[in-house]
């Protein structure tokens, strides 16, 4: 039996926006409303879609750097909902987070052996000969020189500077590590090379992903499974292969279609969006996607799709589903 490292179930996170005029209602911005899913060890968890769908705020949720409202996010089967930042602090070595920026995310005024030794505050007391070697050792695992330690982030290329956020992240040998689009703010020969380092650093530590794109060809090279977000929900989630070769929802489909050059033998008729988006402000009844779904039926105004089996490893939210995948 495989072990669950990640185990997220009915998040919630609603922010409250400042009132308009003093005695009206409070009004929200509906950014997570009951994500559930499960990450195995060793395993790549993808979450795609566009922006404002809830990625990066489930990703804050996950690491615990925000309150939640509800719901359960249990690392290794240890509760990190609710918990203060003293009770945090040992639970950390086993999550670690990899951010979009690579020129935000790493401190210019300190050292690389400083900034990827950082983490190890959450460990017991370590000797600064025993921090060193583990620096040297983790620099030399992401590519990087012994002698880089010293330096300084602006000595750095964008890649090089991601593998020193990648290193910090692995300096506490975590079991799980949360990437959110760590690289879509580089060239595309230099993503590759960044994709590549981490298939083998799970390779090598057995590292486990969570995963944050919206390029779905680096989520289709990287991620064994793969869920889809729409405002706030998961509306399709399941093995890359099968929900890639026959996607479930049509958000997913007009997804996979508007790739310029989809996978080889993938001929089927591409459906396009219609209507406008819904702001992340309204709550509505039934199907949040039916003002741009073009299958949408009064059905879908009225009831809203719940996760159904599409097979043993694919679900998706759509009353339609089995008409769209005979498409």
């Amino acid at each position: 039996m495989s072990k669950t490292v990640l185990e997220v179930t009915d998040l919630v996170r609603h922010y409250p926006l400042p009132k308009e005029r003093l005695f009206s209602k409070p009004r929200f911005v509906y950014a997570l409303n009951g994500v559930s899913f499960k990450i195995e060890e060793g395993k790549s968890f993808g979450i795609v879609g566009e922006s404002g769908c809830g990625k990066s705020t489930l990703a804050r949720n996950v690491m615990a750097l925000e309150p939640t409202d509800s719901g359960s996010v249990k690392i290794l089967g240890e509760e990190v909902v609710g918990k203060s930042f003293g009770e945090l602090r040992p639970l950390r070595q086993n999550f670690q987070m990899v951010f979009q920026d690579p020129f935000g995310s790493l401190d210019p005024h300190h050292s690389v052996g400083r900034i990827v030794a950082e983490p190890l505050a959450a460990l017991a007391p370590l000797s600064s000969d025993e921090k060193k070697e583990r620096v040297a050792d983790v620099l030399k695992s992401v590519g990087l020189k012994e002698t880089d330690i010293g330096k300084y982030p602006h000595e750095f290329s964008g890649g090089q500077r991601q593998r020193i956020a990648i290193a910090r992240a692995l300096i506490t040998r975590p079991a799980l590590i949360v990437a959110d689009e760590p690289v879509s703010a580089l060239d595309v020969s230099v993503q590759a090379q960044v994709l590549n380092l981490l298939r083998d650093l799970q390779d090598q530590y057995g590292v486990t992903y969570m995963f944050i794109s919206h390029d779905l060809a680096v989520v289709e090279y990287l991620c064994d499974e793969v869920a889809v977000m729409y405002l706030g929900a998961i509306v399709e989630k399941g093995r890359t292969e099968d929900l890639f070769a026959s996607p479930a929802h049509p958000y997913t489909r007009i997804l996979l279609d508007a790739v310029p050059k989809p996978a080889a033998g993938m001929k089927r008729d591409r459906i396009r969006l219609s209507g406008n988006v819904t702001g992340q402000t309204e709550k509505r009844k039934g199907c949040s996607f039916q003002d741009r779904c073009p299958m949408a039926k009064e059905k879908c105004r009225n009831e809203t799709p719940e996760l159904k089996k599409m097979s043993p490893d694919h679900f998706a939210a759509c009353h339609f589903s089995k008409d769209l995948m005979s498409l």
